[in-house]
């Protein structure tokens, strides 16, 4: 009991993290120009990005197919570069400037890069991933409206659901890429002795099948840019590397059910997506604040009450995963958090007096 309690606080700490992170950055984003789309409101860019995804997947399925890892975690390592680097240009002050950046941000960023390079203990990948994640959502959260950004959650479900439970294909896509030993998920330790760079990684849904003595594991992946990632318990012994989690897009949870007992193992992984795509959705509630909804007075964040309910919703959807998990059946996992997301912020807008139609956004089409 003690474990599972210490698994479920850490892990909701973790996304908790990521969800106000994104709130303190939305508006410094906005200010700084960092918006990516030229109409927020416009619901085909959520299918614009779900076919990014799908081409990206292909991508790195086919890099690990023809044996070029090192390409796939370069590309990995830049995205964590390049998404810091956004982060910490708002957050750090301009002292000295260089050819127009900001030098601190650059050194901050290339610091993260080469910890991640250098040595991918877990509380370094934990820690990238928190500012990774975070500026993910910010980025992402003032560039999708309230419609928008709720297709592309309504989307991403149903192909975390596809994907985990039909096609199977971002397990092997969350083998190759949980080796890179990249922010690509958040490690949860079990034990203080537990050590990221020694561990061999969860064992895979595969071997079950193949071994009835096997322990059986599913995955939490999450989607985002450059984010995802596996939830699963880790034997920490020489388990063959997973097939679980995609580091851009999924979000399905793992358990793992053997004699020892799921929460005897030494580790949790739960995919950075899982954390980044509900938390794009708080983000934009926050941000265009649906029925002029008003902002909480809660210093250096912006907070609505629409974007607290998704925020709580997301961690309800999160704890009832997590209770799935420790009974070691695999779930796809944005469908839970998700759909926690969107069912908490509609009561969020509900309990601020914003008409459903307007929370929804589809106010302007009917």
């Amino acid at each position: 009991m003690k474990r599972a309690a210490a698994a479920v606080v850490a892990t909701l700490s973790l996304f908790v993290l990521v969800q106000l992170g994104s709130l303190a950055l939305v508006q410094p984003f906005m200010d700084a120009g960092y918006q990516t789309v030229e109409d927020p409101s416009d619901p085909t860019n959520s299918l614009l990005y779900l076919g990014a995804i799908l081409v990206a997947t292909i991508v790195m399925l086919a890099a690990m197919r023809f044996g070029v890892d090192r390409l796939l975690q370069g590309l990995i390592l830049f995205a964590a570069v390049f998404l810091s680097f956004y982060v910490f240009t708002v957050v750090l002050p301009p002292v000295v400037t260089v050819a127009g950046f900001n030098l601190a941000a650059v050194v901050a960023a290339f610091a993260l890069g080469g910890g991640l390079l250098a040595h991918p203990e877990w509380y370094v990948i934990d820690t990238a991933g928190i500012v990774m994640g975070a500026g993910a959502a910010g980025l992402f959260g003032i560039s999708f409206g309230l419609l928008p950004a709720i297709v592309l959650l309504v989307v991403l479900a149903a192909y975390d659901a596809i994907s985990v439970y039909g096609t199977e294909h971002m397990l092997t896509l969350a083998s190759g890429v949980m080796d890179l030993r990249l922010p690509v998920v958040l490690v949860i330790p079990l034990t203080l002795s537990y050590s990221f760079l020694e561990d061999s990684g969860p064992e895979t849904l595969d071997s079950d099948r193949d071994d009835d003595a096997a322990d059986t594991e599913g995955a939490i992946d999450g989607e985002d840019s450059d984010t995802g990632g596996a939830t699963d318990t880790d034997t920490g012994d020489d388990a063959p590397a997973p097939d679980v989690a995609d580091p851009e897009e999924s979000a399905d949870a793992e358990g793992a059910s053997d004699a020892e007992g799921p929460l005897e193992r030494d580790a949790f992984f739960i995919g950075l997506g899982d954390a980044v795509i509900p938390t794009i959705l708080v983000a934009s509630a926050a941000f265009f604040r649906p029925g002029g909804a008003p902002l909480l007075d809660i210093p250096g964040l912006a907070v609505t009450l629409p974007a607290l309910g998704a925020m709580v919703g997301t961690l309800v959807g999160l704890v009832v995963l997590l209770m799935m998990v420790m009974k070691g059946r695999a779930h796809a996992g944005l469908p839970l958090l998700n759909g926690g997301a969107i069912a908490g912020y509609l009561l969020g807008a509900v309990l601020a007096g914003v008409a459903l139609v307007e929370a929804i956004g589809v106010a302007p089409y009917v």
